[in-house]
């Protein structure tokens, strides 16, 4: 999901089903990420949604994912595994959203056929926070 963009408005938390959703314009790496594809993808088994210099009410702006990654509940000695912990969804420019979860459970997948890729991410370019230092 590395580079996948959205608009705000297309994140939604329902916390009656317990569900996370949104829909993006995803990057496909795998296919050498000259296309995008709209994905769906969701969490289920979400507790509570956090999110940090996330411009709440801004539904048209675009953000871009830049990981997802998992924090575990840290269980008590000698109780066993929790399977729970924290999704993080880091957005480029330091926002993130945050889903406590029963464990992981979420699923990806691709809703439209591929187009080409206007704006495609430069990776391996030189890193604008050492650049002429």
């Amino acid at each position: 999901l590395q580079d996948a963009v959205g608009k705000l408005k297309d994140f939604t938390w329902l916390p009656k089903k317990r569900r996370f959703a949104v829909v993006l314009n995803r990057l496909q790496w795998e296919d050498g990420g000259k296309t995008r594809v709209r994905a769906g993808l969701h969490f289920d088994g979400v507790l509570k949604v956090q999110s940090s210099k996330v411009k709440l009410g801004a539904d048209e702006a675009v953000v871009s994912l830049l990981a997802v990654t998992f924090k575990p509940n840290r269980s008590e000695e000698g109780v066993g595994e929790d399977p729970g912990g924290e999704i993080e969804i880091v957005l480029a420019g330091g926002g993130t959203i945050r889903l406590a979860v029963e464990c992981i459970d979420a699923e990806l997948a691709d809703l439209t056929g591929p187009w080409a890729a206007i704006g495609v991410p430069d990776h391996d370019g030189p890193d604008p926070n050492t650049e002429g230092r």
